[in-house]
């Protein structure tokens, strides 16, 4: 494993007198629930991300980095729940906003989820969040207000491409550019990119995901009140494990299915995941690693598979990785037609600038030995989804 950065290091010696925190995770806790004034009436919420964030804590790896970004996970959550709950208290028409038809892109992560996304995020009818709406998800305030919540994400991203350089190579996150719900949603197997949580890892799968989603709706009621009202495109892998949560409280949604080989998909997400977690953890344990997201992305897809049996086929779009990966110019006004919205000249000459690589950004180069996996093993694991991918390509 190769040394970290220079300013991680110096990073890590800085916040090394606050590491030992972690050996009293409910001190620390309370003081972040202090800090973000948590209405009454909201304990399961609370409890939840307590739990997180001592099993967060007793993984033996985690660096003072580590220790640090898994504070700022649960207080920003704690944060805009408090904000959001609030907001919709003194104005309970927000409650009412009309969150109509959205198209949510799902499928495995690396499956060009990020380019279609970007790709529907073109057209002026559609409305996709910015990663510093998510971050801190508000009503239309001031031009302080936004400027400072800008600076909060411009923060955050200057702080990964930073600490970890090549991270920018493999997914390139802007603070004002569209970025998925996988921010705002409270619980989601993102934290297993950031330390071992087994204790966590396991509630997950036998959450219920219903309530999670019905917060996610709130927050994008949040974002469009007393704002023009368009069609949200919305967006994130992690929502293939829990489509039937996402159906019941988005009954009328189109879901854009994007599709690739998942020994490709493995192989890179793996690497993502790798630069990373070599933030938060030190050393890594690559084998481990492999094992443990060929085990969440296969399950994430047998629940999708499952549930994908009971969507409505208008309801449902599938983009074969070819459609924008080989060929965009083609592939943009399908996918346009496919969910019912029109593809405009305006749209086609933006669309170079959201499918070129970002300047200065490096080939992304993977391999699936190197997290101690076989092509034989991915297969067996999404052999399901392999003869639903076969059916698409002939289509």
């Amino acid at each position: 494993m190769s040394a970290p950065p220079l300013a991680l290091s110096l990073a890590n010696l800085l916040l090394r007198p606050a590491h030992g925190s972690r050996h009293t995770p409910d001190r620390v806790f309370d003081r972040l629930l202090a800090d973000v004034e948590q209405p009454d009436g909201d304990r399961e919420f609370v409890d939840d991300f307590r739990f997180l964030l001592r099993d967060w804590s007793r993984d033996e790896k985690l660096t003072p980095v580590g220790w640090w970004s898994a504070q700022g996970h649960v207080r920003r959550h704690l944060a805009n729940r408090a904000r959001v709950r609030r907001l919709i208290a003194e104005r309970p028409e927000i409650a009412q906003e009309p969150i109509e038809r959205p198209v949510f892109v799902v499928g495995l992560p690396r499956t060009a989820t990020t380019l279609t996304h970007s790709v529907l995020s073109l057209s002026e009818q559609h409305r996709c969040p910015l990663l510093w709406e998510l971050l801190t998800p508000d009503l239309e305030g001031s031009p302080e207000r936004r400027r400072k919540a800008v600076t909060v994400a411009r923060r955050m991203v200057g702080g990964i491409n930073l600490f970890a350089p090549r991270y920018r190579d493999i997914h390139p996150m802007t603070a004002e550019g569209p970025e998925e719900c996988t921010f705002a949603l409270p619980h989601t197997v993102m934290p297993l990119s950031q330390a071992r949580v087994a204790q966590y890892r396991v509630a997950l799968d036998e959450r219920d995901f219903v309530p999670d989603y019905a917060y996610l709706k709130q927050i994008y009621q949040v974002l469009q009140h007393g704002r023009p009202r368009r069609r949200w495109v919305l967006k994130s892998p992690l929502h293939t494990d829990n489509l039937d949560a996402l159906l019941a409280v988005f009954p009328d949604a189109t879901l854009v299915w994007t599709h690739r080989d998942p020994a490709a998909v493995v192989a890179s997400f793996c690497s993502l995941i790798e630069h990373g977690m070599a933030i938060t953890l030190r050393p890594l344990d690559l084998h481990g690693l492999g094992a443990t997201w060929l085990g969440l992305l296969s399950r994430s897809m047998s629940r999708g598979l499952a549930a994908r049996a009971a969507v409505p086929r208008e309801a449902l779009v599938d983009v074969p990785y070819s459609w924008l990966g080989a060929d965009p110019a083609t592939g943009a006004p399908k996918l346009y037609a496919a969910v019912g919205a029109r593809w405009t000249d305006a749209d086609a000459a933006r669309l170079p600038e959201v499918v070129a690589r970002p300047k200065g950004s490096r080939p992304h180069r993977y391999d699936l030995a190197r997290y101690g996996l076989t092509r034989a093993d991915v297969d067996t694991a999404f052999a399901g989804y392999n003869a639903l991918r076969a059916e698409v390509d002939r289509a």
